[in-house]
């Protein structure tokens, strides 16, 4: 019963996180939108029937009842047709979705309001007011990301012997001891588990990393200075050459690759220990470079996340998961009984990593994504000033609204790949342990 209870607290509090952070990146457009002197009429939480509100001012501000998203309405978001007209009907299709768009943009037009109009900004101005939200999103993660790795830290290798490896088993064959195989340098050298390497050859070393890369560089004997039972030991090892996991520029190893390199021989601990902070802003940088590889990678998560909703084969760990199934994993994280200090962070890396994707996300250059209305003034912006340069008329603004048909694709090819991974959330869930 305890369990259950923690998983549905688990719940609710990624959820209060989720309203937290659309409340803040809505923040970010209704603040640059009114310092531009552009009139919002409505800042809301969330979509569908409204639950709560109140006015202040010319904005409503109010909650609604299904929390996956949020908006604001700003005045003039596009401009009139052609023909000076806000509203034309038309029998063509396409057409009605452009004219549909551009009149819900003018549907609260007051007398006062032809200068307060977002469609009439400078696009350097629209560019701030669209991309604040996105922004606002990305300085939560960064904030909360530097702020758990420099406190908590990260659950990291050290440079304490949890297990020493018996003898010396090339990593490529991955198979236990046999008859006939020579001890390891660990195992003749006398490494015990419990041992704190603190030296290396003479040179101390603080990090798993540090150790590790000293290790692989030599081959032959080497002094090994450790800490047992609150006193120092030196070790003497006879370092051999062995195949072993080659690791990426951010020192993890790369599956099924291997190189020859020194091996002593030992398996490192693990333990929940904080970063510097340029450590945390490297890290920082990796996270968001992986954020965008795998937004970049998307597409091809498909076929995977079919299968695993439709066809019952496994859900895969790096898999796509919506907002349901990072809230069941907010359930699950609570569930797992681990001391409150890592829960806490676990629960932080869910909110930050939520906040993260919505920036990268929301940079999308496509309608009806924040990104696609700054590359709409950016485009208006190149022209006007090229315009400028070859002395032609001034085309005008952009009319972002001739590209709503478009938008509308994206919006259902959004719309089906949420209701994927929703479908593979529910029957077939990325789990943790």
């Amino acid at each position: 019963m305890t369990t259950v209870l923690l998983t549905v607290l688990g719940i609710v509090i990624f959820f209060a996180g989720l309203l937290i952070s659309i409340a803040w990146h809505e923040l970010g457009h209704l603040s640059t939108a009114k310092l531009f002197g552009v009139r919002v009429p409505q800042y809301m939480v969330g979509f569908g029937p409204t639950i709560w509100s109140r006015h202040r001012g010319e904005t409503e501000y109010g909650i609604k009842a299904i929390p996956l998203g949020g908006y604001i309405r700003m005045i003039g978001m596009f401009p009139p047709g052609t023909d000076g007209k806000i509203e034309a009907r038309s029998t063509s299709p396409w057409r009605g979705m452009i004219e549909d768009a551009r009149s819900a943009a003018y549907e609260e037009l007051r007398p006062g309001d032809e200068t307060r109009l977002f469609y009439t900004r400078k696009p350097w101005k629209r560019v701030i007011v669209m991309f604040a939200g996105p922004f606002m999103n990305l300085i939560l993660a960064v904030a909360i990301f530097l702020g758990v790795f420099m406190t908590i830290g990260l659950n990291q290798q050290t440079t304490t012997v949890d297990q020493v490896v018996p003898c010396v088993v090339a990593q490529s064959e991955n198979r236990d001891c046999r008859k006939g195989d020579p001890a390891s340098p660990a195992k003749a050298a006398g490494l015990e588990k419990g041992d704190k390497i603190v030296a290396f050859n003479g040179k101390p070393v603080e990090d798993w990393t540090t150790l590790s890369d000293r290790i692989r560089e030599t081959i032959g004997p080497a002094t090994i200075t450790v800490e047992r039972d609150g006193r120092e030991k030196v070790l003497h090892a006879n370092l051999i050459a062995n195949k072993v996991a080659k690791k990426d520029a951010q020192g993890q190893p790369v599956a099924d690759q291997y190189v020859e390199a020194g091996y002593l021989g030992f398996g490192p601990g693990m333990a929940v220990t904080p970063l510097s902070f340029t450590d945390s802003v490297d890290r920082m940088g990796v996270m968001i470079e992986s954020g965008v590889d795998s937004l970049i990678a998307l597409p091809s998560k498909v076929p995977d996340l079919w299968n695993a909703a439709f066809n019952g084969e496994e859900r895969k760990a790096d898999s796509p998961m919506g907002v349901v199934g990072a809230a069941r994993v907010g359930g699950e994280i609570l569930g797992l009984g681990l001391p409150m200090e890592n829960t806490a962070a676990m629960m932080l890396y869910l909110v930050a990593g939520f906040n993260l994707s919505l920036f990268l996300f929301n940079m999308l250059p496509l309608l009806p994504l924040d990104g696609g209305h700054i590359a709409g003034a950016l485009w208006e912006s190149l022209r006007r000033n090229v315009a400028k340069v070859f002395r032609r008329p001034d085309p005008g603004p952009f009319d972002v609204a001739k590209l709503m048909p478009v938008a509308y694709v994206v919006a259902g090819i959004f719309i089906c790949f949420t209701a994927l991974v929703l479908v593979a959330d529910v029957v077939n869930p990325v789990r943790i342990s």
